[in-house]
């Protein structure tokens, strides 16, 4: 059994050990500190002036009965302190301060009060998604503290392959420890409701349920090293434009089906220590001030039993608001919100005034700072844990170099142009993001990494010869827009947008030399965005002319010598492909990959890697296909206020494949260099009675090892409700199949996975009927179909009413 460090209040060492009635290694008496034991067995950290033991010092106590009785033990003041954050690091309210106090980890983005009389450590919260974001220069210090910068959320959810996301989380992890933070702000899940939103890169799918499984095994990794994670953003954040104050009107059914259900299959299976309120509201309520979606929802009907935390400075209506401190923190508290981030002096006046005043119950309070405390007492910082500020960074590096090339995307080979194995001749490397890859987004996203490998550094390193002339030309000009560009964002801060990099103009004359004397042309076009701000249709979404130009200039020089054309797409969301894809030979969609994309797109591109990668997300033909385009961005358009989801649950390729839409590239699309073969689809029975077992057997029927995502959608009776034409209901990945080699895969579909929300009954319910279940590779690719009967109408689950209406509104119907 482990020793352990056990502080005494001021009485004896001779009664202390009496008291404890166990045996002692050393004691030790100073001035400046209580004196202690070194005990086997359990702590003590103090003794009461009694002599006896408390009860919060007894860790063989549950942590929640430790957290009761300190919560008797403290002041009003105390808990006041304790249900919000003790404020930005650097930051004088929202004004960065230069100078200030970091804390104990600089550049993490806040904490929760220490109270040092009771032995209460402040925990550390940092984001982000991608990994930990806190600062990697120190003054005063020699050392670094840099982090890995993991692939973006649409790269890693590409990958449909939970084992691994969970080997990503417990690398992430890894850093966070041995950082000193206790709680990483993240995995983000919110839906990709539309393809503008601005942090669509943070977040894994337009289809909850690869949200959910996504963010559950991230969740898994992280909390494996034995520090916690917050979901967020809880919940529909799908927009940034007016994040602070927008009103989204959205139906119940919506909110449950789409907008809620990654929420629960990840609190469910993954047990999140923290979850995140977002900013929005929600029918006229902020989220962090719903009841119903912070105590009925969440923790009455899905078993939460962690804390909930605001966004920062969540439950302002914007920057004037967080000045003059007018936030509903009685609201929040009373509804179940309960640590506020990142904490004001004028919030914990009101907490007090409304203590005094009754509006804010002591019950309610003392649950909120019980919730906070199990928090605390679970982190490392309460387990006095060394952490090395030495994390593996050179293994995570690997780590993520593996994801990332597991979640590129093969949109088009034509005739087989990759893999391409001619080593000794040159490439041809256009467009300006070869030479500055992208690793990932900006705002809390981000990550400060070390180095990324650019795509022309990862070409070389895996041996290929490039087109020097051409790098020297492309060299300088990228440099000078690249400085102009972090110029700018300097001058806007840390929320500042990054803007695309205009492409070098090439003349025709310039580019047909290069053709000629180059066996392969590779074009990458690269995309950015971030927090704070959404993207725009014109120059984002659609390409630029000047991309535009380079596409069509440079695919008709190397076409006319019978050479090919590679676009590599690194990008974070969606943009248009349909009107230029024709002029490809080859689309690799890369992602924004991390700091070693250069390396996963050289290992997919030279065929090290066989492209697995799925869309979780529908690329349309044009925008304004995208079901939520015609009230994106809400109303008035110049400053919206509210915004009404009238798609309801035709979202993403919900609304495409029941209206008939024809995509550009479909959900769950991906080619790959080998081929596969479905076959021997079977039902554990006809009839449905509390699960249903789908089997199937996938073969590489090619001559490359490869993997495939076994897809499985359900088409449902809609007697009683309007229905998609069919939902994904199971996802699972194969081992690698070598050329010949078969597995046969197990899905389970439960009572719920058949059932939809009907307001008019305040519950789940699986319709009597004939369900089919469509066996594919994407949702337009069906391989095998199988069908069974439900005899009765199941009633799964019963719920409370939630998310009343302030507007009424028609929502889209087949």
């Amino acid at each position: 059994m482990k020793k352990t460090i056990i502080k005494t209040a001021r009485v004896s060492l001779l009664t202390a050990l009496v008291i404890s009635n166990l045996s002692w290694n050393s004691v030790s008496d100073d001035e400046n500190n209580p004196p202690f034991l070194t005990v086997k067995g359990f702590t003590f950290r103090d003794l009461n002036k009694n002599g006896k033991l408390d009860i919060y010092e007894d860790t063989r106590l549950s942590i929640h009965e430790r957290a009761v009785d300190l919560v008797k033990k403290m002041t009003e003041e105390e808990k006041a302190n304790f249900l919000m954050g003790t404020g930005m690091p650097g930051f004088d309210g929202i004004k960065p301060v230069v100078g200030a106090i970091e804390g104990r980890v600089p550049g993490a983005a806040g904490g929760t009060y220490e109270i040092k009389r009771l032995g209460i450590p402040a925990i550390i919260v940092a984001d982000g998604p991608a990994g930990l974001r806190i600062k990697p220069i120190r003054e005063n210090d020699k050392n670094t503290y840099y982090c890995t910068a993991f692939p973006v959320g649409t790269a890693l959810a590409s990958t449909w392959n939970e084992s691994l996301i969970e080997k990503v989380g417990k690398a992430m992890g890894n850093e966070v420890k041995e950082y000193g933070v206790d709680v990483l702000l993240a995995p983000a899940l919110n839906i990709h409701r539309n393809p503008l939103c601005g942090r669509n890169f943070e977040y894994y799918s337009e289809d909850p349920l690869v949200s959910g499984k996504i963010a559950s095994a991230m969740v898994k990794g992280i909390q494996l090293n034995g520090v916690g994670t917050s979901i967020k953003h809880f919940a529909a954040n799908n927009q940034e434009t007016n994040r602070l104050s927008i009103n989204e009107h959205i139906s119940e059914r919506a909110m449950r089906e789409i907008y809620l259900k990654g929420f629960e299959i990840t609190v469910k299976e993954s047990n999140p220590w923290t979850v995140m309120s977002s900013y929005n509201l929600i029918n006229g309520t902020y989220t962090s001030a719903r009841k119903d979606l912070l105590t009925d929802i969440l923790r009455n009907e899905w078993g939460f039993k962690g804390i909930v935390m605001t966004d920062w400075f969540g439950g302002f209506a914007g920057a004037q608001s967080i000045m003059a401190g007018s936030s509903n923190v009685t609201e929040q508290l009373s509804a179940g919100n309960d640590l506020l981030m990142p904490g004001i002096e004028a919030q914990k006046k009101a907490i007090i005034e409304n203590i005094n005043n009754k509006k804010l119950s002591k019950e309610v309070v003392d649950k909120n700072v019980e919730r906070i405390l199990e928090l605390v007492l679970r982190s490392p910082i309460m387990e006095n844990y060394k952490y090395s500020n030495k994390p593996n960074l050179k293994e995570n590096a690997q780590i993520t170099r593996q994801a990332a090339s597991e979640g590129m995307i093969l949109l088009k080979n034509d005739k087989n142009v990759l893999p391409f194995t001619n080593k000794k001749g040159k490439a041809a490397v256009f467009g300006v993001t070869s030479y500055d890859f992208i690793s990932g987004g900006t705002g809390s996203g981000d990550v400060n990494e070390a180095y990324t490998v650019s795509l022309l550094d990862g070409l070389k390193n895996a041996g290929y010869s490039i087109d020097e002339e051409l790098k020297t030309t492309y060299t300088p000009f990228v440099a000078k827009v690249k400085e102009a560009e972090m110029e700018s964002r300097k001058k806007e801060g840390f929320l500042a947008l990054p803007k695309r990099l205009p492409e070098l103009k090439l003349e025709k004359q310039e580019i047909a030399k290069h053709a000629a004397s180059s066996e392969l042309a590779i074009i990458t076009i690269g995309r950015n965005s971030g927090e704070g701000g959404d993207r725009k249709v014109d120059n984002d979404f659609n390409l630029a002319q000047d991309e535009v130009e380079l596409i069509n200039n440079v695919s008709e020089a190397f076409h006319s010598k019978g050479k090919k054309v590679v676009v590599i797409l690194n990008i974070g969301g969606v943009i248009e492909t349909a009107s230029w894809k024709d002029k490809a030979d080859a689309i690799l969609l890369s992602w924004q990959p991390g700091q070693e994309g250069g390396n996963s797109v050289a290992d997919v591109f030279s065929g090290k890697v066989n492209p697995s990668g799925k869309l979780t997300m529908t690329f349309p033909m044009k925008y304004e296909d995208t079901p939520s385009a015609k009230n994106w961005l809400g109303t008035p358009a110049d400053n919206p206020a509210n915004v009404t989801y009238e798609e309801g649950v035709y979202v993403g390729y919900r609304y495409y494949n029941t209206f008939n839409v024809k995509p550009s590239y479909e959900f769950g699309f991906g080619n790959s260099y080998t081929t596969f073969n479905y076959s021997d689809v079977k039902l554990s029975s006809p009839v449905f009675n509390n699960a249903m077992t789908v089997s199937v057997t996938v073969k590489n029927t090619g001559k490359t090892a490869g993997k495939e995502v076994v897809q499985v959608y359900l088409s449902a009776p809609s007697k009683s409700i309007d229905k998609p034409k069919e939902e994904l209901k199971a996802f699972t990945k194969t081992k690698e199949l070598k050329p010949g080699e078969s597995e046969t895969l197990q899905l389970v579909l439960s009572p719920k996975d058949l059932a939809s929300f009907l307001e008019n009954k305040n519950a789940w319910i699986a319709e009597a009927g004939t369900y089919k279940v469509l066996v594919g590779t994407s949702s337009l690719d069906i391989k095998k179909t199988a069908e069974f009967t439900v005899s009765n109408e199941i009633v799964v689950e019963k719920v409370k009413k939630a998310f009343e209406l302030d507007t009424p509104f028609k929502e889209l119907k087949q």
